[in-house]
C-alpha cells in the first residue's frame, strides 16, 4: 500500500499535461490538465487500453477520427491501436482522470496530428 497527495507532484508540461500518481505495475493513474487552447499529440498505443474521466471543464477527444465532446461526470474508453488526440478548445481549463492498463514501459506510439 502507498497514499500520494496529488498536491504533492507536478504537470509535465508546468500548467498541463499528464501528473502521474502511480506509473506501475499493473496500471498508470494520473491526473490530466489542458489550459484553454492546449492539445496532446495523437497517439496510439499497442498494449495498453486507456480511459479519461472529466472532473472539470470540457475537452475534445477525438478517436479514430470521431470528435466527442466530454464534460464533467463523462467517461471515455479507448482501446489499444485507436489513435487518439485530445484538445481543449474551451475558455475553461479541463482537468481528468487518466488510468492505462495493463501497464507497460513503452507503449505509446505518437501520430501526426489530425485536423479536426
Amino acid at each position: 500500500m502507498f497514499v500520494v497527495n496529488e498536491n504533492d507532484l507536478e504537470y509535465r508540461f508546468g500548467d498541463s499535461g499528464p501528473k502521474y500518481l502511480m506509473k506501475g505495475p499493473r496500471m498508470n493513474f494520473a491526473v490530466v490538465a489542458f489550459q484553454p487552447g492546449q492539445d496532446f499529440q495523437a497517439h496510439y498505443h499497442n498494449i495498453m487500453e486507456e480511459n479519461f474521466y472529466i472532473i472539470e471543464g470540457k475537452v475534445d477527444v477525438i478517436v479514430d477520427g470521431k470528435v466527442s465532446t466530454l464534460e464533467k461526470g463523462e467517461f471515455i474508453h479507448i482501446e489499444p491501436g485507436e489513435i487518439h488526440y485530445l484538445k481543449n478548445a474551451y475558455d475553461a481549463p479541463v482537468k481528468m482522470v487518466s488510468c492505462l492498463a495493463p501497464f507497460q514501459e513503452v507503449d505509446k506510439v505518437n501520430v501526426d496530428n489530425p485536423v479536426y
